[in-house]
């Protein structure tokens, strides 16, 4: 058995072994975590399911599990070294965010100034406030 392969293996049961602390059902999290277990066959144990990042990131620090979160909400704990990151093939997952709002609202000049704003500098934002994300 080649070395990639008992890497691979071993990385996989770990994973498969690791109490995993889950979003609520309907999180986008919760969402992208199921289906990245399920894509790479992994078993889950799962050991409790939280309503928030906020938590789920407490418990882990806390001891009481792993899980698969955003990175966006970690960035402090990692540099801090509350929290690292156990490299897994396939992690980070890339997600997609969106801003919404009621079809029948009348924006206000406002929240119209934003949204002008968020496309037009959107790449700029990105790369400024979230490049450090791609070093994970």
């Amino acid at each position: 058995m080649s070395q990639e392969i008992k890497k691979n293996l071993t990385k996989k049961k770990l994973f498969e072994q690791m109490p995993l602390i889950f979003r609520e059902q309907g999180s986008a999290t919760r969402n992208a975590m199921e289906s990245f277990i399920t894509k790479n066959n992994y078993s889950a144990r799962k050991k409790m399911e939280l309503t928030s990042n906020e938590a789920v990131k407490q418990a882990v620090i806390s001891g009481l599990g792993c899980s698969i979160m955003p990175l966006i909400g970690i960035g402090n704990e990692l540099s801090n070294k509350d929290l690292q990151i156990i490299p897994v093939k396939g992690l980070p997952l890339s997600t997609e965010w969106n801003l919404i709002w009621l079809k029948s609202k009348k924006l206000s000049p406002i929240a119209l100034a934003y949204i002008e704003f968020l496309n037009k500098e959107k790449a700029l934002i990105i790369n400024e406030k979230f490049s450090w994300v791609n070093g994970f």
